[in-house]
């Protein structure tokens, strides 16, 4: 056993005096599905929803003496520091993006109580984390970074080792979401060869793959904060030095309109609720299909903190990216009878979800924003046949993210 898995088994036992291990739930419907043995580490039944309170645990027993702790986090982190500011009595300032959702904020604040304040900076995490260093430099405090830290690291590999001795073997696969990089390298680290570790980023966040490419960690370009959990623009370097050798084949990336029908499924048909990035693990077994079959499987679901609020948003997201919804720009005779002329179109399935009519009183023709939706995405070609012959003319902008940004 190496140092660093000596140190994983002392951190995951002294966590049980905080909280028990997550449990390790073998899913049927999944295993169905695959064809393989598909098992969810449910980091999301935590005492705050996430596998961060491991970290912070670990790097703050390591700190006995320190009475402040300072974080940047968006979300998780942030609620692992207050839970563990309020169970030791210690005081915590934590710095959120402005973007966080409120759900997050205010299990933060109640898991913390009077020991942590919270500051909210920055609309990408990036920023937050340069105020909450620059605060803690001018202020005082130790500093606690949520994946660029070996105390971190070594706190999130606790989740290989419960893995372990649930399962009583080692898994054949591992599906790693990634944010910054703390979990994904803990857990690969403390398998190291016995199991193939595959690692999931979000297409707006796919910090792994571009300092892979690159061989150092890179700065993203833009940082499509919908993932929140998983929304980083740049690897820590601590972790890419432990991920740095991982083959670009292994690091998949799933868009974010595609993690929201796994999020979808998983709360109509499991009745799990799971944030973005939980959804990751799950979502990239169908890339995999291949890899996996017959084999045993974890896939590690980070991650519960979901405001229902964003519900109708990820219902929409899931729904166009499985083609059973549509918006289109139709241009409607402005004369009586061509409403219900469109009307005798549609489909036995076809639902109007929204219609937005902005009749011209100098013109021939009026614009028409029209959602539809339908059961199954083959319906639309027949529909938009149906529309050629009856000479509509139309414009699908389902897929033109600019210009839905305005009108959807």
């Amino acid at each position: 056993m190496t140092d660093f898995q000596t140190q994983a088994r002392v951190a995951e036992a002294a966590m049980r005096d905080v909280f028990p291990a997550t449990p390790l739930q073998r899913n049927a419907h999944l295993s169905e599905r695959f064809g393989a043995e598909i098992y969810l580490k449910r980091e999301d039944l935590s005492p705050v929803r996430s596998y961060k309170i491991r970290g912070a645990y670990n790097a703050m027993r390591k700190q006995p003496d320190q009475e402040l702790f300072v974080c940047a986090s968006a979300g998780n982190h942030a609620q692992g520091v207050a839970y563990m500011c309020s169970h030791m009595g210690v005081k915590g300032v934590i710095f959120m993006p402005v973007t966080t959702p409120q759900q997050k904020i205010q299990k933060t604040r109640m898991f913390g109580g009077d020991q942590v304040e919270i500051h909210l900076v920055g609309d990408y995490f990036d920023d937050t984390l340069t105020a909450a260093q620059e605060w803690c430099q001018r202020e005082g405090g130790h500093f606690l970074s949520p994946f660029d830290d070996a105390d971190v690291i070594e706190g999130q590999s606790s989740i290989a080792v419960e893995i372990e001795e649930q399962l009583g073997k080692v898994p054949d696969h591992v599906i790693l979401p990634v944010g910054g990089g703390g979990m994904s390298s803990g857990v690969a680290s403390w398998f190291g060869d016995q199991v193939h570790c595959l690692f999931v980023e979000p297409e707006g966040g796919a910090c792994l793959k571009a300092a892979l490419k690159a061989g150092h960690p890179v700065s993203l370009d833009r940082v499509d904060t919908f993932v929140d959990g998983a929304a980083v623009g740049r690897i820590g370097v601590q972790p890419f030095a432990l991920l740095q050798h991982v083959p670009l084949p292994d690091v998949l990336t799933i868009s974010e309109d595609r993690i929201c029908t796994t999020m979808i499924e998983m709360l109509n048909v499991e009745g799990i609720v799971l944030e973005p990035a939980g959804a990751l693990a799950v979502e990239a077994l169908g890339d995999v299909r291949s890899w996996i079959r017959g084999k045993t499987v974890v896939c590690i679901t980070s991650g519960g903190n979901f405001d229902f609020e964003r519900l109708p948003e990820v219902k929409e997201r899931a729904q166009r990216y499985s083609g059973v919804k549509k918006y289109f720009l139709l241009r409607l005779p402005q004369r009586p009878g061509a409403l219900k002329e469109f009307l005798g179109i549609l489909g036995p399935e076809d639902d109007i979800a929204r219609f937005e009519y902005m009749k011209k009183s100098a013109r021939n023709f009026g614009s028409v924003l029209i959602g539809i939706e339908t059961k199954r995405p083959e319906n639309f070609p027949k529909l938009f046949s149906r529309l050629d012959e009856a000479g509509f003319t139309y414009s699908d902008i389902t897929s033109d993210e600019t210009l839905a940004q305005f009108v959807i």
